[in-house]
């Protein structure tokens, strides 16, 4: 069993900055390759470039014109709501885009999140009300009305705002460049990056205006103001001769993590064992920054991550001297600043840097990605949780079934221990993304689910229906989400060979929605799709018997039967309770004409698995709409007393009442 150290809430300003940076990094990072790969045509084509060439230097306008401010558009309609937000956020961002004259980089971040924002909440009201067949008629006129409309917005609205501040942000800039005090704003930029506060100003402000610098200059010193390695590897430097214990043994290993790697967040414990240590950091900061001023080096595209080999590959010809000074004195100054606080400091006996790494990790509002680094092998399957429990995903292969029924039962208790606003969703672990604070996948998919949720706690499980692990986690939401002014909370989640540290929203498509009181099968399941006999004596048997009652309604094509004993291949779709759902891959989703819904008692039970299962359910699902009457299958098989009910029953309307009536 893995203790989860939970902090209590947090609210202030600076953790507001943290998610509103976080979110403008979200938008930017995923399109860094973009930025590099136009920063790389322009520093060989266009006229001044290594081997100019007049045709492939007309890439250069439209990819910064369009293409990234796209992009941008895009991800950020996409981080808030999935595909289509980011498909409307595009085509919003136009907008902006043909609105003004420079490149559009802010206009993208606010049009394609709002774009999608806005088309989230309008659909919202109309959810789960529209009649069947008429979906995708509603959701394109909707997505294209809000698209067109915000387009025009756009275009009249925020491209000319976002070009006066543009131009004022470009002016203050220049000025303090001409009266040589850009390298005073290392004393905002330093600490702001231990605080883990960079992001706002680094990808809110900084590359988009080094961005447009670029194109008009082909380098920007901007790019550099937080990138540059010196600082943080001077400090390391120093700890690595002048520390003690911990720090000292562990200084090697981060400095080549945060000097080649690029990870800058190595260093930051090490600032705060010492927040003193923060005037080195300063110190390199501005020697850097003064050094680029004085060669007039720069940077041709943003560095991402800060590490020494992605600095020196966006650095153009004539700033290779420049920014190698740059990076190389900053190192030094901050390297003889750390150096003098470490001989000056007295020794303080215990883990020093173990304290420092999780003060960091409470800063930064979640578990570290390289704390296991600093902390040793006692950080490693360890999460932090920064905050209360808000988000918990059931992540599966397809997203449509054992998840669906998992995050059913879970939501049923979590709302039961009076957590009601705790949000319990499933999805396929395709869909996954960084922003959920439990994940809970079977053992088998566990290490899948891993990179793309690493800062989540994760739990895994051998079944969905009646896994134990559920109390331990309403025992974890109760102590992460107690009020701040109680004792120090924290929680236990077994964590078995899965659990430990690695993550929101998930698409639409893949959430189980908490059915409406008194809802039924809604023709999900019919008569036709139940049979109170199986014949089928084998896994694969039931497997087949289960898939042919969906072929026959028309909800399948016979290649989704083939799916169904692929997904059974890869991991078990025995829930518990004798319970088995067998579905399709998510790859198989193509072969799903509609959702439907089959059920197959064996009254002498088959074996599965080497788990015994008298009822197998076969699932097909389009959207949610499968997801009700999952809701409710999950609800009985919770429930001793219904099962043996269904055991007992000896006609198809007693079995279709019972799911029917569940929720009532």
């Amino acid at each position: 069993m893995a203790t989860e150290t939970v902090a209590k809430p947090r609210s202030s300003v600076r953790v507001g900055v943290q998610k509103f940076g976080t979110f403008l990094s979200g938008m930017i990072m995923p399109n860094i390759g973009a930025f590099i790969a136009w920063g790389i045509i322009t520093a060989f084509f266009i006229p001044a470039g290594f081997t100019p060439n007049a045709d492939l230097a007309k890439l250069v306008g439209p990819m910064i014109t369009f293409l990234l401010p796209l992009l941008i558009g895009y991800t950020g309609g996409r981080m808030v709501y999935g595909v289509r937000g980011g498909v409307v956020g595009a085509a919003a961002t136009m907008g902006v885009i043909v609105g003004t004259d420079i490149p559009m980089f802010i206009g993208a971040m606010i049009m394609g999140p709002l774009t999608a924002w806005i088309m989230k909440k309008i659909e919202s009201l109309w959810e789960n009300k529209v009649k069947p067949g008429f979906e995708m008629l509603i959701d394109n006129f909707t997505a294209g009305i809000v698209a067109a409309v915000m387009a025009i917005f756009g275009m009249l609205v925020i491209g000319p705002v976002v070009k006066a501040f543009s131009n004022g942000a470009s002016g203050v800039v220049e000025f303090l460049v001409n009266n040589g005090l850009l390298p005073f704003t290392s004393i905002f930029i330093e600490p702001a990056k231990v605080l883990f506060l960079n992001n706002a100003v680094n990808h809110g402000i900084l590359t988009p205006l080094g961005t447009e610098q670029a194109l008009a200059q082909g380098k920007s010193i901007l790019f550099l103001l937080e990138a540059n390695p010196g600082p943080g590897v001077g400090i390391l430097l120093a700890y690595m001769i002048f520390g003690k214990g911990m720090a000292k043994a562990s200084a090697p290993g981060a400095a080549l993590i945060q000097f080649v790697g690029g990870i800058h967040e190595i260093y930051f414990p090490f600032v705060l064992m010492k927040p003193i240590i923060i005037l080195a950091a300063i110190g390199g900061g501005m020697t850097g920054i003064f050094t680029l001023v004085l060669t007039g080096a720069g940077l041709r595209s943003p560095a991402a991550p800060g590490s020494i080999i992605a600095v020196f590959a966006a650095t153009p010809a004539d700033s290779f001297l420049g920014v190698a000074l740059s990076v190389l004195l900053a190192a030094t100054v901050s390297f003889l600043i750390a150096s003098v606080i470490l001989k000056s400091s007295k020794d303080v006996e215990g883990d020093e840097l173990g304290a420092a790494t999780t003060r960091m990790e409470a800063l930064k509002g979640k578990k570290s990605s390289v704390s296991s680094t600093l902390a040793g092998s006692g950080a490693g399957g360890v999460a932090v949780l920064a905050g209360p429990v808000k988000n918990i995903v059931f992540a599966c292969d397809a997203g449509m079934g054992s998840s669906a029924m998992g995050a059913s039962v879970l939501r049923n208790k979590i709302k039961a221990a009076g957590y009601p606003d705790v949000k319990v969703t499933n999805s396929a672990i395709a869909n996954l993304s960084d922003s959920y604070d439990v994940v809970i996948t079977h053992q088998d998919l566990t290490e899948r689910a891993r990179p793309a949720t690493s800062s989540a706690v994760h739990v895994s499980v051998d079944n969905f229906m009646n896994s134990p692990k559920y109390d331990e986690i309403v025992e974890l939401v109760k102590s992460s989400n107690a009020p701040a002014d109680a004792s120090d909370a924290s929680g236990a989640v077994a964590g078995g060979a899965g659990a430990g540290a690695g993550a929101g929203t998930a698409v639409a498509a893949e959430t189980a929605a908490e059915p409406e009181a008194g809802a039924g099968p809604s023709g999900i399941l019919v008569a036709d799709s139940v049979v109170l006999s199986g014949t089928a004596t084998t896994r694969d048997a039931a497997i087949d018997e289960a898939g042919r009652l969906l072929l026959d309604r028309g909800a399948v094509d016979a290649g989704y039967l083939d799916a169904m004993h692929e997904r059974e291949e890869s991991v078990s779709t025995y829930m518990g309770s004798h319970l088995a759902i067998p579905h399709g891959t998510n790859a198989a989703k193509d072969h799903i004409m509609k959702s439907a819904v089959s059920v197959v008692r064996y009254p002498n039970g088959i074996d599965w698995n080497g788990k015994e299962v008298k009822f197998v359910v076969g699932v097909a699902g389009i959207n949610n709409e499968h997801l009700q009457i999952l809701s409710s299958i999950a609800k009985v098989f919770t429930n001793k007393a219904q099962v043996a009910q269904l055991e007992a029953a000896t006609t198809v309307d007693e079995v279709l009442d019972l799911f029917g009536r569940v929720n009532s």
